[in-house]
């Protein structure tokens, strides 16, 4: 149903009128905020952006070409360290939610990464259109205390020539042992409005509902809507899930691999007004709909790697 829906979707973007491309070639950009971190922007040839902090490796703003953003940033949301971003695509890892001596879903969204060029790797290609950064993760001492692993991240984020956010994730066991993890990349989609939206491709899957301790249920809706907070951990799903926002006459289209989890959380009004980097009506503006292996962690022997990619393409109506 997700896919045929899909294809309906993009055949009416035939109809609309052709769009010209910006005339300046991919670009690839450093510059530093107003906390002293680098930021880096890519470009594609026709002028859809993104926006990286090295800050958590995390992506702060997705734009097509018209410059309307795609992902939702909190107004109130702190750029400072050690906090989180609120918006965005947070990467959790090594766990989601809180246990232990960890913080909650782990500390990754709260270091700083570096941009990997190793090997050397074009950060823009003319002739296809595309931009595109590698970032790496790797643990300090601090983070040995409380997780006495040793491991490598990576992530390259690149924005491709039709405008896709596509993220391929790696992570290596740099141990003497088996190593386990959580991995999760909290998509903030930004939505007209929470009653408007609708996700698709869930459909008669088991979940664990957070909000009941983690009990186990089954989807019995076509799709999922929303009227109150929502905080769910959808199970192997599928490789396609979309997200319909009416009011925007938009689509977004989540594909993904090595990612069976589906984990879809909006706060609402009560447990928004008790965030403090949340405004209270911002949970209207905001959904959550995370590619993440969560219930079952995913183990790597000595020198092992795991490999996952998620792909975010955004279908307009007229």
């Amino acid at each position: 149903m997700v896919l045929s829906l899909l294809v309906v979707e993009k055949n009416k973007m035939t109809n609309c009128e052709e769009i010209s491309l910006d005339s300046r070639p991919p670009s690839y950009e450093e510059i530093k905020d107003k906390n002293g971190i680098t930021q880096i922007i890519l470009r594609n040839l026709r002028g859809d952006t993104v926006r990286i902090s090295l800050y958590g490796g995390q992506v702060l703003s997705w734009k097509n070409e018209q410059g309307d953003e795609l992902l939702f940033m909190s107004s109130k949301a702190t750029f400072k360290p050690p906090n989180a971003v609120r918006g965005g695509i947070p990467i959790c890892f090594p766990q989601f939610g809180s246990r232990g001596l960890l913080e909650q879903h782990g500390f990754a969204r709260n270091r700083m990464w570096v941009i990997d060029d190793q090997p050397p790797s074009p950060r823009t290609n003319k002739s296809k259109g595309y931009a595109t950064v590698n970032l790496l993760l790797k643990p300090s001492d601090e983070d040995l205390k409380v997780w006495p692993n040793k491991f490598e991240i990576r992530v390259r984020v690149t924005l491709s020539e039709d405008g896709n956010l596509v993220l391929r994730s790696r992570v290596k066991n740099a141990n003497g042992k088996p190593l386990s993890f959580n991995i999760a990349f909290r998509t903030y989609f930004a939505i007209s409005d929470i009653s408007e939206v609708r996700v698709e491709g869930l459909e008669t899957l088991d979940y664990l509902d957070c909000l009941q301790d983690r009990q186990r249920f089954t989807e019995q809706g076509d799709a999922l809507t929303f009227e109150s907070e929502v905080d769910r951990i959808y199970l192997s799903s599928s490789d396609v899930v979309a997200l319909f926002d009416h009011g925007s006459k938009r689509t977004f289209q989540i594909r993904k691999q090595g990612l069976p989890d589906v984990a879809v959380w909006n706060p609402w009004e009560k447990k928004a007004k008790a965030l403090t980097d949340l405004g209270d009506d911002e949970y209207k503006k905001m959904l959550c709909v995370d590619g993440s292996a969560i219930e079952k962690p995913i183990t790597l022997k000595p020198g092992e790697e795991w490999n996952g990619q998620l792909e975010f393409t955004v279908l307009s109506s007229c």
